[in-house]
């Protein structure tokens, strides 16, 4: 429609969903560069150990219910740069490792809509271990109308009622991203909100995050009684804001309660979804809402309406936990829209365990406080928050700094915990779209801790993946890890390189002439 020579559009049906789709096609892994979308807090390994202790609770819940032999999939939407996928396996590998009982096997299966992020997964160095073990896959899946996936490792396609396993949904910063409609609740009736956009001027000549970011958009209101008709599919959750709601915009999820529908159909046991996003579940959080804003993160996201689809899917039967306590930055949920959802104890004690009592909402909330606020802890809680960040290598890199100034005066226990975390990192660390020489941070450190065999094995990985010129600083430091290994050739080569960039070096001209005089 067209008034006032402006084009309205269905909420759902505007442009801004289709230049929402050309971004990410056209950056592929690129999107997360440098954090241009946020994947930090959805993709953490904090997130990861919760998510690998629900999924093996239901592996468990599963094989106690006599189902070991047909495997499990665990479907991941929109899994975006792919770090999520990679602690959940990790973690999961290490649990099932652990526990050592009889479990049903599983398939995790990575998806998104651009080719290019399939492409760059499939060639990722710490994702093709796990597909060499056949326990993950990926499949291109767009999450409005596909209703079949095609795996792309194993060849496999599953279609509607081809899995004897529910099957298991992880969405994070997803349901915030794809369309929904937009409602008004008032006086008992319903409307439409339409919205026209006003594109900035010189949009011809911007990118697509550039359009996306000053995009305004303006919203329009009609009457639209057919939600209200016993006819509309979602009536009786539409029904339940009339009667409880008044001047409250709504988005409402119809694709993503639609998507959940046709992915539950894939199984003949339905699904369990684990969630985490900017979404509110309780129905005080919608009340006298006021009309959404587009945020803008190279993308943009609104705020996902968990609410509705708890309400549709549990008077489907569903059980679902979200945290009794209010989120700060991230909602995380579990829907089990399982035959006897009550009857999955591990699933729902891992909830309880890892969501409830302590879970990736209550972390981030401390991981703000803590980053502004490095200067003033110590090695102690350096360690303890790092440890219980499960030694992750953005909590290291921001903390690099301190931790060099606490080492004079660190226990020899602090010094070990310090060099087994710096292994357990690296062992965990997820390489990014941006380039951060992780390695030279851990050469570096460890040079000051004296622990010279570890420090030249940094040193020289870091050395032999970055494109930039080697600094003097690198170089004089892998000579004298070279030293202390009486490795007197290789001294002697670091030296050598450390002067051609600065001839007048003392402490490597000193070296130097010892090595010679050995």
């Amino acid at each position: 429609m067209t008034i006032d020579g402006q084009e309205r559009y269905r909420f759902s049906e505007a442009p801004i969903w289709e230049l929402q789709r050309r971004y990410y096609e056209q950056l592929g892994l690129q999107a997360w560069a440098n954090d241009q979308v946020p994947q930090y807090i959805t993709s953490n390994p904090m997130i990861g150990t919760a998510y690998a202790e629900m999924i093996f609770g239901f592996l468990q819940d599963r094989a106690e219910k006599g189902h070991t032999t047909e495997p499990v999939i665990i479907l991941e939407l929109g899994a975006g740069v792919g770090r999520l996928a990679f602690h959940v396996l990790q973690q999961l590998c290490e649990l099932i490792q652990y526990a050592g009982v009889l479990l049903p096997p599983f398939r995790y299966v990575m998806s998104d809509l651009p080719w290019k992020n399939i492409e760059g997964w499939q060639k990722h160095e710490g994702l093709k271990p796990f597909v060499e073990r056949g326990i993950l896959d990926f499949a291109r899946f767009d999450a409005v109308q596909d209703t079949e996936l095609s795996l792309t490792q194993s060849r496999m396609v599953i279609k509607p009622g081809g899995l004897q396993q529910p099957l298991m949904v992880i969405a994070n910063y997803f349901f915030d991203s794809i369309q929904q409609e937009l409602l008004y609740i008032d006086e008992g009736k319903i409307y439409e909100c339409e919205v026209s956009l006003k594109y900035p001027e010189q949009s011809g000549s911007m990118s697509t995050s550039e359009v996306l970011r000053d995009l305004v958009p303006e919203y329009h209101y009609k009457r639209a009684e057919g939600y209200e008709d016993p006819s509309y599919k979602y009536h009786e959750v539409i029904s339940f804001y009339l009667d409880k709601l008044e001047d409250s915009h709504i988005l409402f999820p119809a694709a993503a309660i639609s998507c959940m529908e046709r992915l539950g159909s894939l199984s003949q046991g339905s699904f369990l979804l684990l969630t985490a996003d900017k979404g509110d579940h309780r129905l005080e959080n919608w009340e006298f809402a006021e009309p959404p804003k587009l945020i803008h993160h190279g993308s943009i996201s609104l705020t996902a309406n968990y609410h509705a689809l708890v309400h549709y899917f549990e008077r489907k039967g569903a059980k679902s936990q979200f945290t009794q306590h209010h989120y700060k930055n991230l909602n995380v949920g579990c829907i089990l829209m399982l035959e006897e959802p009550m009857l999955h104890p591990h699933t729902r004690l891992a909830y309880r365990r890892f969501v409830e009592r302590f879970g990736p909402d209550d972390f981030f909330s401390l991981k703000v406080w803590i980053d502004k606020n490095y200067d003033t802890i110590g090695m102690q809680q350096i360690l303890a928050f790092w440890r219980l960040g499960g030694y992750d290598a953005e909590l290291f890199i921001q903390s690099a700094e301190r931790i060099s100034a606490l080492l004079p005066d660190a226990s020899d226990d602090e010094l070990l915990d310090l060099q087994r975390g710096i292994d357990l990192m690296w062992k965990g660390f997820y390489p990014m779209p941006q380039k951060y020489d992780l390695a030279l941070d851990c050469g570096l450190l460890l040079f000051e801790m004296e622990q010279y065999g570890e420090s030249r094995r940094f040193l020289e990985h870091s050395l032999a993946t970055s494109d930039e010129e080697p600094v003097i600083t690198v170089l004089y430091c892998l000579a004298i890890c070279s030293y202390e290994q009486e490795d007197d050739e290789a001294a002697l080569d670091y030296t050598r390189r450390s002067l051609l960039i600065e001839p007048e070096h003392e402490e490597a001209l000193e070296l130097l002439a010892a090595l010679s005089q050995g």
